[in-house]
């Protein structure tokens, strides 16, 4: 609103609201906050689950912070970037997502505290993005270098990844599953796709159950029950061709007048698909996976030629079956030859948890791989796939990069050390945001700390003296509720992890720092939403007609 020879002159729309200065730096940072609060019991081994239930009644349990983050119904726009934050971390190294959003909003509370005592935002903004460089290179420095075929190495970063998670009882046996798996769908040039390593949940049976494929699980089952159950010495077709006769592109009518011309037609329909079945035989497969329909007919002749066949697979499962196989996904029915074929020692149909599934097993060198996740409840299967996810992940970003950094909050206080020694260097104002950030940088061996239910001030101060004197390995080791060097107790992270958060942390932090006007359009009620076209259903023109009556 603004004032003109005494006339007030409106803006912005009736019931808009519009907050600046402190006033919206202050909102801005108590949401975010809220949200860093909300996920930091969460943090560590030691962590606590949540327990989430949405709108229909649905109960989500687990400590993995994005899924915290996304299931909360989050109003506030700066809270909302916060949660940007998580889902960043997911993406980018599927894990440290609690990490990220912690570190978020310790920077904003450490930010308050300079904006009381006037320090300028943007001079708070320029200090945190020289500190996140600085924090990068000192990661760097400290990291590790590991080779992809170190398996022991790779098997603790999955251990670490898993800790604190619902499949702890039985995390030895999937540590080793997940370094497997990875190791086996990487490709030459040092790349891993995730997406490659399918995972498939199935209620029943326990954790241990949990087991790797090497080669594809299809939730699909044979669309004959003629046709054979388990073939060995698979050759494997891959179509994404309907078996079916073709129908016509353009529309068009057949007029039959005699029952000898129904004969007719219909046996030519037969002799049309009978002849695609026969291409699919005469090219050796005894396996078909077929994207789209198998008509029932066809089915017939695939069961008495002995071959086994499921149809309207997903073309997801379809990529991964090419991968696992060595097969190519045939387009066309003429292009089908036996050099397009795939190879399994053996292709099954089972039965898990009274639902059949195949199993494309025995496979020479697959690029893709399956894990079948069993628990006991489907809250326990759900949070065994989120422990899973991060390990692959973060095993994945390991063999990438080659480095990893030691766990236990030892990376945080070695940061914080160097960043307070860097700050005393680069003097001015920003020096005071440059501490304002190594402070910050406590924040994770302390609340690693307090969810262990160990004193976070004589921890901090153990750390501390034991990283001044050079010794930039150690970290909490909350298990023996003392301080110890983390690399000769496994502790061990992905170097990205610890980048990647710092990095995300610091950009939403000066992202909602540089923000001093929030101008809020006003929330439309239900009887100011607009209007659908043609006015409301059944008034037809009824009010116009009242308007002699007023």
């Amino acid at each position: 609103m603004s004032q003109l020879a005494g006339q007030p002159i409106l803006i912005l729309k009736e019931g808009s609201s519009r907050s600046r200065g402190r006033d919206a730096q202050g909102a801005n940072i108590a949401a975010a906050k809220a949200v860093a609060n909300a996920v930091r019991t969460t943090l560590g081994p030691k962590g606590m689950d949540k327990m989430l239930v949405d709108t229909i009644g649905d109960v989500v349990i687990t400590n993995d912070g994005v899924t915290i983050l996304k299931e909360m119904d989050i109003e506030h726009p700066a809270a909302k970037m916060m949660v940007e934050v998580a889902k960043t971390m997911d993406d980018e190294v599927g894990d440290g997502t609690t990490t990220a959003v912690v570190i978020g909003g310790e920077l904003l509370k450490q930010a308050e505290e300079l904006l009381e005592q006037n320090v300028h935002p943007t001079v708070i903004a320029h200090g945190y993005r020289m500190a996140a460089e600085k924090a990068a290179e000192i990661l760097n420095d400290m990291a590790v270098n590991v080779k992809a075929n170190d398996t022991q190495m790779l098997v603790k970063i999955a251990n670490t990844a898993m800790t604190g998670k619902g499949a702890e009882a039985s995390k030895d046996k999937l540590n080793n599953l997940v370094v497997k798996a990875v190791t086996m769908v990487a490709d030459e040039d040092g790349t891993v796709d995730i997406d490659n390593i399918k995972i498939e949940k199935k209620v029943g049976g326990s954790i241990d159950d949990t087991e790797i494929i090497e080669g594809m699980l299809v939730d699909k089952e044979r669309v004959h029950p003629a046709m054979p159950k388990k073939v060995e010495n698979a050759k494997i077709l891959l179509l994404n061709a309907s078996v079916e006769f073709k129908k016509t592109e353009v529309d068009a009518e057949i007029n039959i007048t005699s029952p000898d011309q129904l004969q007719a037609f219909l046996n030519e329909e037969e002799r049309m698909i009978k002849a695609i079945v026969d291409k699919i035989i005469k090219s050796g497969a005894n396996v078909l996976f077929c994207q789209k329909g198998i008509d029932d007919i066809a089915q017939h002749y695939l069961a008495k030629a002995g071959i086994m066949a499921a149809r309207r697979v997903k073309k997801s499962d379809m990529e991964k079956l090419a991968r696992a196989t060595g097969a190519s996904v045939v387009s066309s029915i003429d292009a089908i030859s036996a050099q397009e074929m795939g190879k399994a020692g053996v292709v099954e149909e089972r039965k898990v948890s009274g639902e059949a599934m195949i199993f494309i097993e025995k496979c020479e060198n697959p690029k893709a791989v399956s894990i079948i996740v069993r628990g006991g409840t489907e809250h326990v299967v759900d949070e065994i796939e989120r422990a899973l996810d991060d390990a692959l992940n973060v095993v994945a970003v390991t063999i990438e990069d080659k480095k990893f950094v030691p766990g236990g909050g030892a990376p945080e206080i070695e940061v914080s050390l160097k960043l307070r020694d860097y700050a005393a260097s680069v003097g001015g104002r920003a020096q005071l945001a440059i501490e304002a950030f190594a402070s910050a940088m406590e924040i994770i061996p302390r609340t690693l700390a307090e969810n262990a239910g160990l004193d976070p001030i004589d921890m901090l101060v153990e750390l501390r003296a034991a990283h001044e004197k050079g010794k930039k390995n150690v970290g909490i080791n909350i298990f023996a509720s003392k301080t110890s060097d983390m690399l000769k107790e496994g502790v061990v992270e992905p170097l990205r992890v610890k980048t990647q958060a710092i990095s995300s942390a610091s950009e939403v932090a000066v992202m909602i720092l540089r923000i001093d006007d929030v101008i809020a359009a006003s929330k439309m009620s239900k009887e100011e939403a607009p209007m659908p076209p043609g006015g409301m259903g059944g008034m037809g023109g009824g009010m116009g007609d009242m308007g002699g009556d007023f």
